[in-house]
């Protein structure tokens, strides 16, 4: 069900901003990824209420959220210039700069390119790594061939050793790259390694969402990304950050869960390639424009 929160000006048109749930800690890694480097790699905590006040949470809100981050480790303070600031700790900047070729370019195998297997063996006695790694692997796109066997497009490989190292998890994984020479029918079997039913409801919540965001962005500012920005309004500029952030939130778990499966594998009518289509329309129109707006929302935090 698509939910909008409404506009705050008449005085220039916008397009009403979709308000999927989503938790307050994945909006602010996904705040740090998107502006925090480019600021640094630190962000002002007024800056982090500002940004999410923007996009509807309030500010002892994001304050607790920022202490589960910090207790976590993800998130670590920095001292000096006047201004409580935080910063991603070095472990989670390693993961969320791997991540951007997973993100913004994910790449789809063909038939018949290598798979990826991953075998892992935990003893009994660390029963908790254990569904840590299974959790892990789904969370890398990983299909399930059986106890301990999991299988995925060769590409996934080098992104889910490093994200498996960064957890303390490598050493129960044997990675091998290979065919597969069985004459079965690929689409069928696919399906029993991958929960496509779980994979296609989480692309059809992003269609729900922002199916028609390209057609309506598109419509208010035009296909030229250097135009529409250099048109823009500060207001215009706001409404791309509190469009913008939700909806890359959302789409960054798909190619996590999709490793590039051929689309001759997965079922007639799959929607990864129009949300892909969309996704990557929208931001190329109004990244630029949310970027503006969230490193203005930086310098005047540093001027203050």
């Amino acid at each position: 069900m698509r939910t909008t929160a409404p506009t705050e000006s008449k005085a220039t048109p916008v397009i009403e901003v979709p308000a999927p749930a989503l938790p307050q800690q994945q909006l602010i890694l996904t705040i740090y990824g998107l502006y925090g480097r480019r600021a640094g790699g630190q962000l002002p905590i007024s800056v982090l209420i500002q940004m999410l006040g923007d996009l509807g949470h309030d500010a002892p809100a994001v304050r607790s959220a920022v202490s589960r981050l910090k207790a976590k480790g993800v998130l670590a303070s920095v001292k000096g210039g006047g201004l409580a600031r935080y910063e991603l700790s070095d472990a989670s900047l390693k993961l969320i700069s791997e991540g951007d070729e997973r993100i913004f370019a994910p790449a789809r195998a063909n038939p018949g390119a290598p798979w990826v297997l991953a075998i892992f063996s935990v003893p009994e006695s660390k029963r908790e790594r254990r569904h840590q790694l299974r959790a892990e692997l789904t969370r890398l796109g990983f299909g399930s061939m059986g106890a301990g066997v999991w299988i995925a497009p060769s590409g996934v490989r080098e992104s889910a050793q490093q994200r498996l190292e960064a957890r303390g998890l490598d050493k129960y994984v044997e990675f091998f790259t290979g065919d597969y020479s069985s004459e079965s029918d690929m689409r069928a079997k696919v399906a029993q390694w991958w929960d496509l039913e779980a994979l296609g409801s989480q692309i059809s919540q992003f269609m729900d969402t922002f199916g028609g965001s390209l057609e309506e962005w598109t419509a208010l500012v035009g296909e030229d990304p250097g135009a529409a920005f250099g048109a823009s309004s500060p207001e215009l500029r706001r409404n791309a950050f509190r469009y913008y952030v939700p909806m890359l939130t959302l789409w960054r778990r798909l190619p996590y869960r999709d490793p590039g499966l051929p689309l001759e594998y997965l079922p007639v009518g799959w929607q990864g390639p129009e949300a892909r289509r969309i996704f990557f329309g929208v931001h190329r129109l109004i990244g630029p424009m949310a970027e503006s707006y969230a490193m203005s929302l930086v310098e005047e935090a540093e001027a203050a």
